[in-house]
């Protein structure tokens, strides 16, 4: 299986592009478009996000993760192993966070190239073929391609962020707003707390709130979510990706 992270939307060809590289190395491969509509430009975000669905998917997954505002830039292309699922993508932070949740995590830089390089398409021309052989030949061995050169972890890009992130990481169909906040790691009793400082109750889940009414939650992956029963948190709220939100005991 090859899942697919990205901010590129479905609009337009680059989705269907990068099924296409895919096939083309692969072309008995299970692709899962997961998101095409992570935090554009916003790898820091994004990294909080990818965590959380990690591990949703069977060993041997390949994930490409394509949010890269550098590309064609001096930033390094990666592959991490983590737990037996394998990730690629940019030196820019979007993989540190799956890295860091993970019990086990190995990184490597990818060093292989394809015929034809676009300076601003890596996602179609060495993410995408690079997971694609990846997956090709480890289910679940651990071996990977010729290409791979083994690295530290000391250097790379999101090393020093923090484990949780008190902001809105994603606004979803419904108008819910993600955070990066584990709800696990949150007191049960706690709020949490707008950036205009208005606090909002944990409730369990949504039929347990009167309509229209605000309260955060954990989400089946385990984020602490803003939602309005039957509204949208982020209209009723003044909610966007970004949005500061803090813990209060």
């Amino acid at each position: 299986m090859i899942v697919l992270f990205t901010d590129f939307g479905l609009a337009g060809p680059y989705m269907g592009q990068m099924h296409g590289a895919i096939l083309k190395e692969f072309p008995s491969a299970r692709i899962v478009d997961l998101f095409a509509d992570a935090p554009a430009h916003d790898p820091r975000r994004s990294a909080y996000l990818l965590a959380a669905y990690v591990d949703e998917f069977p060993a041997s997954t390949t994930f490409v993760c394509v949010v890269d505002p550098g590309v064609g830039g001096s930033r390094r292309a990666l592959a991490l192993e983590a737990d037996s699922r394998w990730l690629v993508g940019p030196d820019n932070g979007l993989l540190a966070m799956a890295a860091r949740r993970a019990r086990a995590a190995a990184w490597w830089h990818i060093t292989w190239r394809p015929e034809r390089l676009s300076a601003s398409f890596h996602g179609r021309d060495l993410f995408a073929p690079i997971a694609a052989r990846i997956a090709a030949a480890l289910p679940g061995t651990g071996i990977g391609p010729d290409g791979l050169v083994p690295i530290s972890a000391n250097d790379l890009v999101g090393r020093d962020w923090p484990d949780d992130l008190g902001e809105v990481i994603y606004i979803d169909h419904f108008g819910n707003a993600m955070t990066g906040l584990r709800a696990g790691t949150i007191p049960p009793k706690a709020n949490l707390v707008l950036g205009d400082g208005q606090p909002v109750v944990r409730s369990r889940t949504f039929s347990d709130v009167p309509e229209g009414e605000a309260f955060w939650y954990e989400n089946a992956n385990g984020l602490a979510e803003i939602a309005v029963n039957c509204g949208r948190a982020d209209i009723a709220l003044g909610l966007s990706v970004g949005s500061p939100i803090t813990v209060q005991t």
